[in-house]
């Protein structure tokens, strides 16, 4: 038996149900999209508060006040920085994360904070990838190893060798368990087969000034804080972490330079917001922090201090989102297997 379709046209009360039915859908996709607009449009209405994981004067403090000072321009509402120093800047990224998603708290984070403190801290109160929304990377910037001045070693060579021959009496300064800077001389440690005595500050302004004063021997430190004090003289830079020396220290060997090609390292900076900000306002920040890293004012200060700008492409939310991923697996090998070689 065929089942047979009739032929007779839709009935009036038919075909005023479809349009019915076609006009609601299409109203409704018009205001989602509007909803989106109008969040987008009336972003932001007050001021933003940026935490800094560390205290004022470190790299990423400094990096935090260049980008601040001209998204407020661009976005007409000021960027007030907040310094949460503790625990390698973990506790700041802790805060963020507990924040209310509406894009008016975001936090500054780093190498240290979204990758190796993974790692480092088994109970970390935070995944860098599912607590946070990515906003866009600001700032990758090479690392120094820096001695004190009166550290007898002349160079890397002779420095490794030493940290071998006085164990633990050679004091390493560094900004917390997590920081750029702890886990840089981690590496380099394990690298040299040698154990330092640890002297933790609450950033690495801090750590730099004790280093100055000679209070500790070494530290490792982000080309962005560090020029001035290494170009003054108060402090040694045995070597740059990068494939290519830095212009603003044109005289600091490479690690490849120096011996040590296994010891490449690049920190870098982000913005990062609480999972669940809306998407338009991440947009609404990341466009404004794309104006920033375009201002030839910015891109000055910014090169000055050592730093290397991302590419609009390497800015994206979905590219920091990618580098987070990547950094947590390179650094939770890395510091796995210093912690099982030491």
């Amino acid at each position: 038996m065929v089942a047979r379709v009739s032929s007779r046209p839709f009935s009036s009360s038919a075909r005023r149900f479809e349009f019915a039915s076609v006009l609601a859908i299409g109203l409704l996709l018009i205001g989602g999209a509007s909803t989106g607009a109008q969040a987008k449009s009336d972003y932001p209405t007050q001021n933003i508060t940026l935490i800094v994981p560390f205290a004022a004067g470190g790299p990423t403090d400094i990096v935090a006040r260049i980008i601040a000072d001209d998204m407020s321009r661009t976005l007409g509402q000021q960027i007030i920085i907040e310094n949460v120093i503790g625990s390698g800047g973990t506790m700041a990224v802790t805060k963020a994360k507990r924040s209310h998603p509406d894009g008016y708290t975001i936090v500054m984070g780093h190498m240290g904070t979204h990758a190796a403190a993974v790692a480092l801290y088994p109970n970390l109160a935070y995944d860098p990838i599912r607590d946070f929304e990515p906003i866009g990377m600001v700032v990758s910037i090479s690392v120094l190893v820096l001695a004190r001045k009166d550290l007898p070693p002349k160079n890397l060579e002779e420095f490794f060798q030493y940290l071998k021959t006085n164990g633990d009496s050679v004091n390493m300064a560094h900004a917390g368990v997590g920081s750029v800077s702890f886990t840089s001389c981690l590496l380099l440690s394990s690298l040299a087969g040698a154990r330092s005595k640890l002297t933790s500050f609450q950033g690495t302004g801090p750590a730099m000034k004790a280093l100055i004063a000679g209070h500790v021997d070494y530290m490792c430190d982000q080309v962005i804080s560090s020029v001035p004090q290494v170009a003054a003289g108060n402090v040694k830079a045995y070597a740059v972490t990068t494939a290519r020396r830095n212009p603003m220290l044109p005289d600091v060997p490479t690690s490849a330079e120096a011996g040590v090609p296994a010891f490449q390292i690049s920190a870098w900076n982000a913005l990062f917001a609480p999972k669940n900000t809306p998407r338009a306002v991440i947009e609404v920040l990341n466009e404004a922090l794309g104006k920033a890293l375009e201002n030839p004012d910015v891109m000055k200060q910014l090169a000055d201090l050592g730093g290397e700008i991302p590419s609009p492409e390497q800015r994206t939310p979905p590219a920091l989102a990618d580098l987070v991923k990547s950094e947590i697996d390179r650094w939770t090998l890395a510091i796995h297997a210093t912690n099982s070689g030491q």
